[in-house]
């Protein structure tokens, strides 16, 4: 099989656009899943079954069944009776996705800090939701940095699911291209290369961002 590197970078710009949504999607999933994992971890660790059942449901839930089931599920069940475009859909499953991961990123995080550094801070008068706001939270989100790295960038390569209900991201825009110059494997060496450099982008940004807090320091 012949491949053409020279078509690449004449095909390359045509790929912008569809960079740019693969970063939209990942960037907004992740935000969500940021959001909602915080909050259902905190309901995870709750004492009361009340709040700890719904969250370990979702948990169980989201986490035993595909992305890309959650993706058509909502795609094709929700838009009817929501009115959900492609994107929405999108964002939301990816971020419900992420969400009962990074919840228990958090989870593991929060309970990994001493029992005694709530203690004392409750002892010294301090409430609850502000102990763990000033003093359990900071030393938790140090301790979940190398695992939220992993999961933005699982969560960049799981966008690419989103070809299935036809948002023009870097996969679909790939097979588009392909279907009119029957270049299939030059066209998908120019997303892995988008691809490749975003996960760049992402470990070097959280290697700096784990020095900058001195993580291994933190976990030691």
């Amino acid at each position: 099989m012949y491949f053409d590197f020279t078509v690449l970078t004449k095909y390359l710009p045509f790929f912008l656009p569809a960079a740019w949504m693969t970063i939209k999607i990942t960037t907004l999933g992740i935000l969500l899943g940021l959001g909602l994992g915080l909050g259902t971890a905190f309901l995870r660790i709750s004492q009361k079954r009340l709040f700890s059942l719904p969250a370990r449901a979702y948990i169980y839930i989201i986490r035993g069944t595909p992305l890309l089931l959650q993706l058509l599920f909502i795609y094709f069940g929700l838009r009817s009776v929501a009115g959900f475009d492609a994107l929405t859909s999108a964002t939301l499953a990816l971020g419900i996705h992420n969400g009962a991961y990074i919840a228990e990123i958090f989870r593991g995080a929060i309970t990994s800090i001493s029992d005694g550094q709530m203690e004392a801070a409750r002892s010294l008068g301090m409430p609850y939701s502000r102990a763990m706001i000033r003093i359990i939270l900071p030393q938790a989100f140090k301790r979940a940095i190398p695992s939220l790295g992993n999961q933005f960038i699982i969560a960049l390569k799981d966008s690419s699911l989103a070809s299935t209900i036809t948002i023009n991201e870097l996969l679909l825009k790939s097979q588009q291209l392909a279907s009119s110059n029957f270049m299939m494997m030059e066209m998908l060496f120019i997303a892995a290369l988008f691809y490749l450099l975003y996960t760049a982008i992402f470990s070097k940004t959280f290697r700096f961002i784990e020095a900058r807090l001195d993580v291994g320091g933190a976990q030691a």
